[in-house]
């Protein structure tokens, strides 16, 4: 009996996978070298999922599969979106939808002394990078770039904040920019912030605007990249 053969390469790019699915097979791809991210392991000439998710790719030759997981895993570099919910008088706590509440110490901004801590209460949302993520201890957060400036980092004011997974984040920071970001900035002006740990602020001078960003971008994550380039224009033909 004859065996089927492996997919082509651009069988599953762009659709949902489980382990044990077979998305590429390296004897046909012998003038290539590709390189693997998470959740894919070879076997001989065959590329397997080993975690479900979304397969993805960037070129000239990535793969990898892009998990939509409600808990986050802080990692060092990542920029969150943090819920401030206590103040000491040495560090903010802050949640991050981690395993562990982070500190965020109250230096920790351009220029900060004691003369000029900023007084965060608790609820208040801010914008910080993870600068330290051991296993078993509180992550440490900072609103500095790596060069020690504010950059984008800090308070967020106004708009609208909502809980994604963190699939959906990182699709919305990936480049090149996402199509339904790409196709909403085109026609809308609003503000973002993304989060990394599965929270997304918009904001914009209209609420109707803010609204129907949110929408777009909650909607768009189980689409492909033409499916979400067709939502965003049939939303923004019901409002002009």
């Amino acid at each position: 009996m004859a065996s089927k053969p492996l997919p082509t390469r651009s069988t599953f790019i762009d659709k949902s996978v489980v382990p044990g699915d077979v998305i590429l097979d390296l004897s046909k791809l012998t003038d290539q070298t590709i390189k693997l991210g998470g959740g894919l392991h070879q076997d001989h000439d065959a590329i397997t999922v080993v975690k479900a998710g979304i397969l993805r790719f960037s070129k000239p030759n990535k793969y990898w599969i892009e998990s939509s997981h409600k808990r986050y895993i802080p990692t060092v570099g990542d920029t969150v979106l943090g819920i401030v919910v206590d103040t000491r008088a040495d560090n903010f706590f802050v949640d991050i939808k981690g395993p562990m509440v982070a500190f965020l110490p109250v230096l920790a901004f351009e220029g900060g002394t004691r003369r000029n801590i900023p007084k965060f209460e608790v609820g208040t949302l801010i914008y910080a990078r993870v600068v330290k993520a051991n296993t078993g201890m509180n992550p440490e957060l900072s609103c500095m770039d790596a060069s020690g400036k504010a950059a984008e980092f800090g308070l967020i004011k106004d708009g609208y904040m909502f809980e994604s997974s963190t699939g959906l984040s990182r699709m919305l920071l990936s480049s090149p920019t996402c199509p339904v970001l790409e196709g909403l900035g085109k026609k809308l002006a609003f503000e973002i912030a993304v989060g990394l740990n599965g929270r997304v602020w918009v904001n914009a001078e209209h609420q109707s605007t803010i609204i129907l960003v949110a929408n777009a971008i909650m909607n768009s994550e189980s689409l492909t990249p033409v499916q979400q380039k067709i939502m965003v224009e049939r939303l923004l033909d019901r409002v002009n």
